[in-house]
């Protein structure tokens, strides 16, 4: 599972607020619902991201092994 955990924080750190992304970079809302609601983004959005925020992709997104059973196929 991807997260966007790391995102909030980098954000806090930088001085960005999500009110910042939409009104002086262009994002849109629902791209800020995807990126809470842990949904797919594009690798566009998260170039922007890491291009607004100064920083790597490991600031914005980490990879969760998935521990169910299932996955273990």
């Amino acid at each position: 599972m991807i997260s966007y955990g790391p995102l909030w924080e980098t954000m806090r750190r930088k001085g960005v607020t999500t009110y910042k992304l939409i009104n002086n970079h262009g994002f849109s809302k629902g791209t800020l619902d995807s990126l809470k609601q842990t949904r797919n983004i594009s690798t566009a959005t998260l170039n922007d991201i890491c291009k607004i925020l100064n920083c790597r992709v490991e600031d914005v997104l980490v990879y969760i092994p998935d521990t169910t059973e299932d996955s273990q196929k």
